[in-house]
């Protein structure tokens, strides 16, 4: 990914980094982009899309008919941001609130992906994504669900990540005030697994998703 004055952050420049690793690794650890772009009338729009990442690669799909595969896939430029909120930061003055987070911003063109079997892979990816091993517990796209969905695969040109983290950044003067100022973390918990009421009698909850509760516990 190569660095270009668009993606490079100034509001609290050392809050950036433009390393894959880094970049990868918030990816990565996010399920929803909100993927910005402008239609031929030059109307922005702003949605969010879940994705699946591949190298320097983001994948996005939907149905046919969204207005925003068709017009980012049609190669217009796009840019996305994907957003973690790892804790409030509560300070004694009002001004000094502020959050710790990850984030994202990628600029890029969409192509679409049309080839069936590359396709029903990528969905397979998809999955795999919300749980890792979840794909071969469950069927794969059929041709008619293929030709009902567009799939997108866009290329990030550049991107850099922004993170805050640490304490409260009070004035020296108000760290003399008798106020609490601190972290509340944010964290993200799966809850007890909930059988579908039509699933099949007996039907057991499978082994990626009992994986992935017992990871957090």
């Amino acid at each position: 990914m190569r660095q270009h004055p668009r993606s490079k952050v100034r509001r609290v420049a050392q809050r950036g980094h433009y390393d894959r690793e880094t970049i990868h690794a918030i990816l990565d650890a996010s399920l929803i982009a909100h993927v910005s772009f402008a239609d031929p009338e030059g109307q922005p729009f702003v949605i969010p899309m879940l994705y699946a990442r591949e190298g320097d690669s983001l994948y996005l799909h939907g149905s046919i008919a969204s207005r925003l595969l068709k017009s980012v896939g049609s190669g217009i430029a796009t840019c996305l941001c994907v957003t973690l909120i790892d804790g409030l930061v509560l300070a004694r003055s009002h001004f000094h609130h502020s959050m710790n987070y990850r984030s994202v911003v990628a600029f890029g063109k969409a192509t679409p992906v049309k080839d069936s079997a590359e396709k029903s892979a990528i969905f397979a990816r998809f999955v795999d994504a919300l749980i890792p091993g979840r794909a071969q517990e469950s069927r794969a796209a059929d041709r008619n669900e293929l030709n009902a969905t567009a799939l997108l695969r866009f290329d990030i040109e550049e991107a850099s990540a922004k993170i805050r983290t640490g304490d409260p950044k009070d004035d020296p003067a108000d760290r003399e005030l008798p106020l609490w100022a601190g972290i509340v973390p944010v964290v993200q918990k799966y809850g007890e697994a909930i059988t579908a009421q039509d699933a099949l009698p007996g039907t057991a909850v499978p082994p990626s998703v009992l994986s992935l509760l017992a990871r957090q516990s």
